[in-house]
């Protein structure tokens, strides 16, 4: 399983190519470790999977009933535009045009790991998805991986 975490501050060059971050590539699983897959993120931003993680989505998502229309809806919009991208030997590889429009990325980039996914992000938008509220991020905290036993 591939893990992924921490933030980096990364630029796109004037081809619309991004370097990983060496933690990032080195955390790639050997194999496949020179592909990843990416998509578009529910928010503004893209997501990348190595080719192992990647597969786990897919099985879920191609495992909906075809004959259901919500469910055909949600195939068609997720799996549009997703792209295989084979990283050079100095990590970097190339963001197609509508998923750099799609993430509004144009010099900078703010790479995060994610567990088993990167997210990439403009980093002016990633700062409004962010929480800034502490209490708050607590509170979910306590909500999602709090001992529920306890609460009473």
């Amino acid at each position: 399983m591939a893990y992924f975490s921490s933030e980096y501050e990364c630029k796109l060059d004037a081809k619309g190519r991004i370097v990983l971050p060496s933690r990032i590539k080195a955390n790639l699983p050997e194999g496949n470790g020179n592909t990843i897959v990416i998509t578009r993120g529910f928010e503004p931003c893209l997501v990348l999977y190595p080719q192992i993680e990647w597969q786990k989505v897919f099985s879920k998502v191609s495992g909906l009933n075809e004959f259901n229309e919500e469910f055909r809806n949600f195939q068609r919009n997720f799996f549009r535009g997703n792209t295989e991208a084979e990283l050079d030997n100095n990590g970097r590889f190339l963001v197609p045009k509508p998923m750099l429009k799609h993430a509004q990325l144009e010099k900078d980039a703010i790479v995060v790991g994610m567990g088993n996914r990167i997210e990439i992000w403009n980093p002016d938008l990633y700062n409004n998805f962010l929480i800034s509220d502490q209490k708050e991020f607590s509170k979910l905290a306590e909500k999602y991986l709090g001992d529920n036993k306890n609460a009473e």
